[in-house]
């Protein structure tokens, strides 16, 4: 007589990690560009994410379809009911309230404490790896006695990686290029370039060498304000003034242009992931401390002195003599040129585990 083997009792998978974001939107919406992200790309990977932000507004066009796993709330007074997540990301040095702050201590001393992390700013400079991942003890507050972790993005092995979500590859590998010009009323032949900036002083410059036959994708906000104040109206037929956009459809629009003029944090890294030129206008700092951020980032991607040249020009950086740098002429070789040094440095990236594992791997080590 033979018996069946008892089956194994099923082991009941742990809840997903409860993470709460905190992002405070200072200008421009790259924080909460970035924040959305972040948490987006969290839940993706399986864990409960609860983003907390002071204005929301933007991500009804940023993510008007939200995302899976991702709840939004408003900036906090109190301490959710249920308690606060097993980790707990301040963004960009923005300080949660104080309530929260206490129901962490309160958390501390019941069960495990929450993994506090304060996520910085991108950047390449040394200091990053140096900074990135030490732990700071609060010595005051209603949180007085517990650890917050820094940790930064960054570019190398020893930084904490950039934002790139797990279906990156694929989406690119589907994309039609030829497709979406089509649907914008673009030719396959077209040069087109993609504006996302603040208000450079080479603008007029890099318009005039560009020449009619380039057609300029225009993003709305600053740089919309900036042509139609630089340039002739009405508009001429080559610049297309565009509406907001859900950051895949941003993405894509990066994925079609042959050169890409992006700002801030956030879109330097899509624009890194297009695998496209681009040029970055850097937040402008009032002790000038960007323009060494900046030269460490082309330090970084090996720059070819045709771009190290556009982005002092675009950036308005002078000379050491004191001269202002004037756009050079972006010929096709020039172009194929910075593509190919835009390549190379997201081979390179893509070797490296993205921001949201490390966050991850970061988590389950302190926690």
């Amino acid at each position: 007589m033979t018996h069946s083997p008892t089956p194994p009792s099923a082991t009941p998978s742990p809840p997903p990690q409860v993470w709460d974001i905190f992002c405070q939107v200072i200008d421009n919406f790259g924080d909460i560009g970035v924040c959305w992200r972040l948490a987006a790309d969290l839940a993706q990977r399986g864990c409960q994410v609860r983003l907390w932000v002071d204005d929301g507004q933007a991500l009804t066009w940023m993510a008007p379809q939200g995302a899976l796993g991702v709840t939004l709330h408003a900036w906090p007074t109190q301490a959710p009911a249920g308690g606060v997540g097993d980790v707990v990301i301040e963004a960009f040095g923005c300080e949660i309230p104080a309530a929260f702050q206490q129901a962490l201590a309160e958390r501390a001393h019941h069960q495990r404490p929450s993994v506090w992390i304060n996520l910085e700013y991108l950047s390449a400079e040394d200091y990053v790896a140096r900074c990135h991942r030490l732990p700071s003890r609060l010595m005051s507050g209603p949180a007085a006695g517990l650890t917050r972790w820094f940790f930064y993005p960054g570019f190398s092995s020893d930084t904490g990686g950039l934002l790139r979500e797990a279906d990156l590859p694929q989406r690119q590998a589907s994309f039609s290029r030829n497709a979406w010009r089509a649907r914008h009323g673009l030719q396959n032949s077209d040069q087109v370039f993609s504006l996302f900036c603040y208000e450079p002083p080479a603008f007029l410059q890099a318009f005039a060498s560009a020449g009619p036959g380039t057609q300029w994708l225009v993003t709305p906000g600053r740089a919309t304000a900036l042509v139609q104040q630089l340039l002739p109206q009405p508009m001429p037929t080559h610049v297309h003034l565009l509406g907001t956009c859900s950051q895949p459809a941003f993405d894509e629009m990066l994925w079609a242009s042959d050169l890409n003029f992006v700002r801030g944090e956030d879109s330097l890294v899509r624009a890194l992931w297009a695998g496209q030129p681009f040029v970055w206008h850097i937040y402008p700092q009032d002790d000038n401390a960007h323009h060494a951020k900046l030269e460490a980032f082309l330090d970084w991607l090996n720059a070819p002195a045709s771009l190290r040249q556009a982005h002092a020009a675009w950036n308005g950086i002078p000379r050491p003599d004191g001269s202002a740098v004037a756009w050079p002429a972006v010929t096709a070789t020039e172009l194929q040129q910075w593509a190919q040094c835009v390549r190379a440095a997201r081979n390179t990236l893509l070797a490296q585990p993205s921001l949201a594992e490390q966050l991850m791997a970061f988590a389950g080590e302190k926690g």
